[in-house]
């Protein structure tokens, strides 16, 4: 006659599993910690990298996504010794080079020089003073080339470059600032003193890189020069030419034509590198992504050594529930219970410390991304795939690390079990 066997379901095991941590819970908790670290910090650099890479998204295609902007010093952010030598002996790029790009290029559909007062001017209307914007010098094909247009009003002229006409066009903060309650436009204001007509208004932008997009007052080249000629005379990285292909197609074409023709200008030799830098949005992108990649890779580092902390914590803690229940696994294998039935037991037991140690991870890198959303305005997003992987992981933990302590169970034999004191 066959022994019956005493078979639990899986919901009674599961039952089992949250009973044991109820009656041990301070060593239920330790045994967590890591299982819940690793998890949460999976989650919140998913939701910090994902989020920081939006940003920088937004931040470049705000210029444009098939911005090719030629400068003299290459791209770069932050430092105390400024550019090295040999970029600040460079030539300065003039706007006879950009004039030569206009001409010259085929596949241009913009080309705008720019020259840029970086050491801060006074912009006032009246007794209210803008906070600090951006004042540059440059021509009617600005707003293609940047993506940057107006709203209200019109931008920049042939005629107000030939005239070095005093007029401008503000940002939506600008306007804010000096005219809170009413139309800007016409409206006078003064930059270091010097009087401008407000003749347009840009389209408001996103924020991008912690600053805004809309804290701009734009003249022609020629009444910025008239205005601060230090700048144009100071050296430095004076002038920048920003270019847009006529069709998103022809970008890299673009660059390849643009380059040919720069380096002609410049007389460079075939061997020579170039004497001048080129911006891309797509490729700072690119660069910024391969610094996050580094980033998250590091954290998952960091995350798997918690995960391997967690899961040599509840291989142990199994273990000893194993030790101590040993007379109640002789008891049910006497009752029927095969190798199969204890080993699965224990491995959902397992299988349910760990998951409850990830959904508890989950829900904590869930509320750090939410509070760097609200309390620094980071938006911090938690994609779906990351929380499934976050529990999935967790789960996994469970089974690779409860495996050894499973099969010890399930081996156990019934009679020695049940002498066991």
């Amino acid at each position: 006659m066959r022994r019956p066997r005493f078979r639990v379901s899986w919901i009674a095991n599961i039952a089992f599993a949250f009973g044991a941590m109820r009656a041990h819970k301070l060593r239920s908790f330790l045994t967590l910690v890591g299982v819940m670290a690793g998890v949460a910090t999976v989650i919140m650099m998913v939701s910090f990298v994902v989020g920081f890479n939006n940003a920088v998204t937004e931040g470049f295609t705000a210029f444009g996504t098939y911005l090719v902007q030629f400068q003299k010093y290459e791209p770069r952010f932050g430092g105390p010794n400024g550019p090295p030598e040999e970029q600040r002996n460079r030539r300065d790029l003039t706007i006879e080079d950009a004039q030569a790009l206009k001409r010259l290029s085929k596949l241009a559909a913009a080309v705008s020089q720019e020259r840029y007062n970086f050491q801060g001017v006074v912009v006032k209307a009246g007794r209210l003073e803008a906070n600090g914007p951006q004042f540059l010098g440059t021509n009617p094909d600005y707003s293609v080339a940047n993506t940057h247009f107006v709203q209200d009003g019109r931008f920049i002229t042939e005629a107000d470059v030939s005239h070095a006409a005093r007029v401008c066009i503000i940002g939506t903060d600008v306007a804010d600032a000096l005219f809170p309650h009413r139309d800007p436009i016409d409206q006078e204001l003064t930059v270091n003193g010097r009087a401008y007509r407000v003749i347009g208004l840009f389209e408001k932008k996103g924020s991008a890189f912690g600053g805004s997009n809309n804290n701009f007052v734009a003249v022609p080249i020629t009444a910025f020069d008239d205005q601060f000629p230090e700048v144009k005379n100071g050296g430095g990285d004076t002038i920048h030419i920003a270019t847009v292909p006529r069709r998103p197609e022809d970008y890299d074409a673009l660059i390849e034509e643009e380059t040919a023709i720069m380096r002609t200008r410049r007389g460079l030799r075939p061997n020579q590198e170039n004497d001048f830098a080129i911006f891309t949005s797509a490729g700072q992108l690119d660069n910024f992504r391969q610094v996050t990649g580094g980033v998250a890779a590091a954290m998952l580092v960091i995350a798997g050594i918690a995960l391997l902390v967690g899961g040599v914590g509840v291989m142990n803690i199994m273990l000893v529930n194993v030790t101590q229940r040993t007379r109640e696994i002789g008891l049910r294998k006497a009752l029927g219970a095969t190798r199969r039935d204890i080993a699965t037991q224990f491995l959902i037991e397992a299988v349910t410390l760990t998951a409850v140690g990830g959904a508890l991870g989950i829900a904590f890198g869930l509320g750090a991304a939410v509070t760097a959303r609200y309390a620094f305005d980071f938006q911090a997003a938690t994609p779906l795939w990351s929380v499934v992987l976050g529990f999935a992981v967790s789960t996994a933990v469970g089974l690779v690390f409860g495996m050894w302590p499973a099969m010890r169970a399930a081996r156990q034999d019934p009679i020695e079990a049940l002498r066991y004191e």
